[in-house]
This record gives C-alpha cells, sequence and structure tokens, in this order.
C-alpha cells in the first residue's frame, strides 16, 4: 500500500526560564516591553504532522511518501527521515523561506511566551499531487494532515477528481478553517480522523449532524485520549477500543501522530478495522512515553509485548508476521 503523507514539516525550539515571567513585567510600562530572558536548557525537537506519521510508519517498515514544504535549512532532517525508512523525495524546498518553527519559553510556573513560524509552510499550496503519484507508482491513500489550509483544500480537491481514496486530519487547523472550508476538506474522505473535540467541531463548522458526516465519509476515527478511540461507519455498530497499557507518560505530544501511523499500517497490512485501531494505540504509548515525538525507539519484541498485555495474544499473533 503506498501512502504518501502531506501536512506540516517544522521543528520545535524549547527553552526553560530559571525564574517567573511575572517577575519581570512592569504593569504600568507594557505599552513599551522589551524583555530578555537568560534560558538554561534548549531543546531543539523535530516535528510537524506530517514527518511524525512517517517515522511511525517506518518503524513499522512502510516507507511512507513524505510531502509538504520546507527551507533549504531542512538537509539534516532530511537525513533523519531517510535514516527511518521515510521517503523524502517530494519535499519542497522553498528558495525563500525557512522550515517552519515554533519557538517557546517556559518559566517556572509553566507560563509560556512563544511564537510560530509558518515559513516554507505556505508554499505547501504548490504542491501537485498527480505527478507524484505517476513518479512512484501510484498512491493507494493519502493522508491530508495539518497544513497550510490553502494546500489541505487543494490536496482533497486534487484527491476526489483523480479518485485517490484520502484520509481528512485537520487537526488544530480545524479551529482556523471556516464552514465551507471544512466541508470542501472532509466531503468524500475515505478515513476522518479527529479527537473528541475536533469532531463536535467538525459537526459545528459544517452545519452536518453526525449521521450526515458518516454519509460522506466512509469511516469516521475518533481518538478519545485516555480512554481509546471509537470507529464508527455509517449503518454498522460503533467499534471502541480501550487504550493500551500505559507505563511512563512523559510527552503527549505526537502521541495522535504515532497512532496514525500505526493504524494507517495495520490497514495496508489488510488488519481488520478494530486491530488497526489497537496497533495505534499501542504505538501512541510508546510516543507518550519519551519526550518529543520521534524520539521513541520501536523494538518488534516491545509492541508485540504492549499488544499482547493490552490486547490480548491474538492480537499479537496478527500482527507479528507483518514486523
Amino acid at each position: 500500500m503506498r501512502i504518501a503523507v502531506t501536512g506540516s514539516i517544522a521543528s520545535d525550539h524549547l527553552m526553560t526560564f530559571d525564574g517567573r515571567f511575572a517577575e519581570q513585567i512592569v504593569a504600568d510600562q507594557l505599552e513599551q516591553i522589551s524583555l530578555s530572558f537568560l534560558v538554561d536548557e534548549l531543546d531543539v525537537r523535530r516535528g510537524g504532522v506530517a514527518p511524525n506519521i512517517c517515522f511511525a510508519l517506518g518503524n513499522l517498515g512502510l516507507r511512507a511518501l513524505l510531502v509538504g514544504a520546507a527551507g533549504d535549512d531542512f538537509a539534516e532532517y532530511r537525513s533523519w527521515l531517510e535514516r527511518h525508512n521515510v521517503d523524502t523525495s517530494a519535499v519542497h524546498i522553498s528558495d525563500l523561506k525557512h522550515t517552519a518553527r515554533f519557538v517557546c519559553t517556559t518559566d517556572q510556573d509553566k507560563n509560556q511566551i512563544a511564537s510560530f513560524y509558518p515559513g516554507a509552510m505556505a508554499e505547501a499550496r504548490n504542491i501537485e499531487l498527480g505527478p507524484l503519484g505517476e513518479a512512484h507508482g501510484g498512491l493507494d491513500l493519502v493522508l491530508i494532515g495539518a497544513n497550510d489550509p490553502e494546500a489541505m483544500l487543494r490536496h482533497s480537491d486534487e484527491c476526489r477528481k483523480r479518485g485517490i481514496p484520502f484520509a481528512a486530519d485537520p487537526s488544530q487547523q480545524l479551529a482556523l478553517m471556516e464552514g465551507d472550508a471544512v466541508r470542501q476538506l472532509i466531503d468524500g474522505a475515505t478515513y476522518l480522523f479527529t479527537n473528541e473535540y475536533e469532531k463536535a467541531l467538525a459537526e459545528q463548522k459544517t452545519g452536518w449532524s453526525e449521521d450526515e458526516i458518516l454519509g460522506r465519509v466512509g469511516t469516521r476515527v475518533t481518538t478519545l485520549g485516555a480512554k481509546g478511540v471509537r470507529i464508527d461507519r455509517e449503518g454498522e455498530p460503533s467499534v471502541q477500543v480501550p487504550s493500551a497499557a500505559v507505563e511512563t507518560k512523559a510527552d503527549p505530544t505526537g502521541s495522535g501522530d504515532a497512532f496514525r501511523g500505526g493504524f494507517l499500517a495495520a490497514l495496508s497490512w489488510g488488519l481488520s478495522i478494530e486491530r488497526a485501531a489497537q496497533l495505534g494505540n499501542a504505538m501512541a504509548v510508546h510516543c507518550l512515553a519519551v519526550d518529543g515525538p520521534q524520539e521513541y525507539e520501536l523494538t518488534k519484541d516491545g509492541l508485540l509485548s504492549k499488544l499482547s498485555v493490552s490486547y490480548g495474544e491474538e492480537a499479537a499473533a496478527e500482527v507479528r508476521p507483518h514486523l
């Protein structure tokens, strides 16, 4: 199954300030504020929803096609992804802008001052999927993740016109999109991924009821955090799969992307939708156990053990031949 994953490509620059922002701010001088904080830690993490999902797929042995836009500072990140079984040949490199970047400083009280630079991400709207599919022997599924909104809409339109199955995964961009755009994005999707809040937001913004959305998408996958995931299909009973067993909670960033990687991998192997959710949940807790969305190390024995403990030996036995 040839999977292309479109979405943001970014890095996170996370700093810690050994003090309190509130002690540095003079209330009656806010109109001319100018502050500088000496930070004692800098953690640079690779991120962006598309590389995170591709990283998960790569760890499971599937070489997904990463589709997105980055700057000429992408070389080191590209090398990392290629070493982890990700095909980066379809990444558009901007001549003018750097790769998207999130810069955040956190103080002792966990207050944050942050900025997001979209940079090259805006150029993702210029990417045409058709030539990429032809160059790579066709595409069986395109996941449309959070990205430049114009790029997301262009990709979904092109998938419909070319008859390419696609998964709509608007994530954080859902809050910024107008109702018409949300309808345009998800209509005709083979899979629709959201969390529980985003599910309600999608219904509110589109004006479509839960049943109406189910009539317009093939399968609706709703992640429920610690409660697992629910899968809905028109005319069929809901399938709810509990979360995998959690041993360590370090950082939830990227765990949803890891879930998507596991879910899509299981589908590509021809496993059931329930088994796909179980594998997705197992991948999510692997990510949850470390700091950063691409810092977890996946081993065959570790993943099978997690599946066995969480869902029984039969689940592990079905996944084992594909690892």
